[in-house]
């Protein structure tokens, strides 16, 4: 009952959150090599969580899992193209490993961009990107089943990562506005299958403009290979926008990019018992960009 105080008087002085919140769960976080999948990686590590890195780069992976471990927390990296599917087995038998004989939580993180107009758009393109953004995630799914379609009392949950591209189209990324805007029926059916009987919860984080190699200036060199292909990484530079320009990012409210933290932040929210009941939904982590 209120007694006639301030409602500031009644706030804590210094507000305690709880400290590890994946404490004793075991993540697979694809694509966290680099960029907001290695800083998801590290993130859940820092609260609790054991770490599966899977990057096609071994190099890469290898070094997240080793800083994760050389800061005290737990993280083997298990490298491999998830485009083929040896690697998928490999990596779900890894985690389960690693983790006991179990696995509560999966990231589906990795991917990159391959962009044209619709007119020359190649069928290489088209079916590397929908098989990367879309069908990857699905057959990780489907080979984790087992290690989430269980009643042990344990959190189960999986964070499908999508992007505005998926939400709203994007002009010369036909390929991953199409692959990206299946994240959400995807989720909501893991939602719908595995929410009633195992109390798995499923959600898709959109995210918009993050400062990660895919939104770089190509300039910048970033590249990935496609069957000894090199495809360039990046935003044309000529249409980049600079921070000091008044007329950057006009289309985001905060008038800035997201940093690849608080990406991962928001994967980390997410992921945590304090969305306990989310399940099923498509967040948008934009700075409030196409609201």
């Amino acid at each position: 009952m209120w007694n006639g105080s301030s409602v500031r008087d009644n706030v804590p002085s210094q507000v305690n959150y709880p400290k590890g919140l994946l404490a004793g769960q075991v993540a697979i976080i694809t694509g966290s090599g680099q960029g907001i999948g290695a800083e998801c990686a590290r993130l859940f590590a820092n609260e609790g969580a054991r770490i599966v890195i899977s990057n096609i780069d071994p190099v890469r992976g290898q070094q997240v899992a080793d800083k994760i471990n050389a800061s005290g927390g737990m993280a083997v990296s298990v490298p491999g193209d998830l485009l083929k599917d040896e690697n998928i087995t490999n990596l779900v038998k890894a985690a389960a490993e690693f983790g006991h004989g179990k696995i509560h939580i999966i990231v589906n993180n990795a991917g990159f961009t391959w962009d044209a107009v619709i007119h020359k758009m190649t069928n290489k393109q088209w079916d590397t990107i929908v098989a990367l953004h879309s069908t990857v995630p699905f057959k990780l799914i489907r080979e984790a089943a087992p290690y989430f379609r269980v009643k042990d009392g344990e959190p189960r949950n999986i964070i499908n990562i999508s992007s505005t591209s998926g939400l709203h189209g994007n002009p010369g990324q036909l390929n991953y506005a199409m692959a990206k805007a299946g994240m959400a029926g995807l989720t909501k059916t893991i939602a719908k299958e595995w929410g009633p009987q195992f109390a798995v919860r499923a959600n898709t984080i959109a995210f918009g403009h993050i400062e990660t190699r895919l939104t770089a200036s190509k300039a910048a060199g970033a590249f990935v290979e496609v069957d000894g292909e090199k495809i360039a990484l990046g935003i044309p530079e000529r249409q980049m926008q600079t921070v000091g320009d008044p007329s950057a990012f006009l289309d985001i409210p905060l008038r800035r990019p997201g940093s690849a933290t608080e990406a991962a932040g928001a994967i980390l929210a997410i992921a945590s018992p304090l969305s306990s009941y989310i399940t099923g939904q498509t967040i948008s982590v934009t700075g409030g960009m196409n609201m």
